[in-house]
């Protein structure tokens, strides 16, 4: 229950909840926070925040404070790699990445939350690769009191799954590539897809353990792969040999070599023409020609997510459409942008 009473005889009480003061571009945050004790010279202050009564809280027993609910969604939303302190502020306690990583948002269990009376979450986008200590969600409830009933309910929502928000560390894979095309192969142009490739997977935390050529030969893309695989490789990239030329026999190379899944076409551009396959458990990606060409492409989207574990296939795909279209900005701001944030 809340009573209101005067600033003046709030003097000696302590405060039941932050008072928020806010200098437009210069400050946003707590002038005064929970437990503190008013005192004569806080009025005038309390008074240009636009304070001139203040609230005394006598809870019921159905009854919760923000700052107590909020330490229990945290508790409920936070899963596998993620980390948060019991120290609200103004109500809203943050969640941050215990590791590097990329993180895994319950989109379906966050929208259920958030349907909730009264309580909310906001998340980053889900595959947004992190560093250790990155803020990636906060939570709080709504009102400074509210009833236990519809906390206890979110927070089952929440922890069904062991939460809604995690973060996956990735792997170390070791990483073959596979450079494919007769012009390569012969010295007629000078291969550039391995320097990209190689940049992008060390900044992924992988190493490069084999760097084959091929011409545009089934076969001898097919033993390529079969040797990165017994040398030890875990991930291989194909570069090639993706589009609907003739000579464009990357996918059947692949085939040959006994992929038993094989997905060609992503929903996103530029990188239509991906390939996604599987050799046991070594995913094989087909890396098309606009890799060349593009910073960023789905490639970039894709791969984090296999080195998080997720076993990437026909419906993670097509599930790329939503956000998938990059908008070729003059200066590439990726990941700061839209591109890939709807899946």
């Amino acid at each position: 229950m809340l009573t209101t009473i005067s600033l003046e005889d709030a003097i000696g009480l302590k405060l039941a909840h932050d008072i928020t003061e806010i200098r437009p571009g210069e400050f946003k945050g707590a002038a005064f926070r929970k437990g503190h004790t008013v005192c004569d010279e806080d009025l005038c202050h309390l008074q240009r925040l636009g304070k001139n009564r203040l609230y005394v809280i006598d809870l019921d027993e159905d009854e919760i404070h923000e700052n107590e609910a909020a330490a229990i969604l945290a508790n409920a939303l936070a899963g596998e790699g993620v980390i948060w302190k019991n120290e609200p502020h103004e109500g809203k306690i943050e969640m941050l990445a215990e590791k590097d990583g990329l993180v895994v948002v319950d989109t379906v269990a966050l929208a259920a939350f958030n349907m909730v009376d009264e309580v909310m979450c906001a998340t980053l986008h889900s595959h947004t690769l992190v560093k250790k200590d990155e803020l990636i969600g906060a939570t709080r409830s709504i009102p400074l009191i509210m009833k236990r009933a519809p906390i206890d309910r979110a927070a089952a929502i929440a922890r069904q799954k062991g939460g809604v928000l995690s973060v996956k560390q990735l792997r170390e894979a070791r990483v073959g590539l596979v450079i494919t095309g007769n012009e390569v192969y012969h010295g007629l142009i000078e291969d550039r897809f391995a320097p990209i490739l190689r940049e992008k997977i060390i900044a992924l935390g992988c190493q490069l353990s084999g760097l084959a050529f091929a011409p545009d030969d089934a076969e001898i893309i097919s033993r390529a792969i079969r040797c990165h695989i017994d040398n030890g490789c875990d991930l291989i990239l194909l570069t090639g040999g993706m589009s609907v030329d003739p000579d464009d026999v990357t996918r059947h190379g692949i085939k040959m070599a006994g992929a038993g899944q094989l997905d060609y076409g992503a929903s996103a551009l530029p990188g239509a023409m991906f390939l996604m396959a599987y050799l046991g458990d070594v995913p094989l990606l087909g890396v098309p020609a606009c890799g060349l060409h593009h910073r960023i492409t789905v490639l970039d989207l894709v791969l984090p997510r296999i080195l998080a574990g997720e076993k990437i296939g026909k419906k993670e795909l097509a599930f790329l459409g939503h956000g998938g279209l990059c908008r070729d900005c003059p200066e590439c701001i990726y990941p700061n942008c839209f591109f890939g944030k709807g899946s």
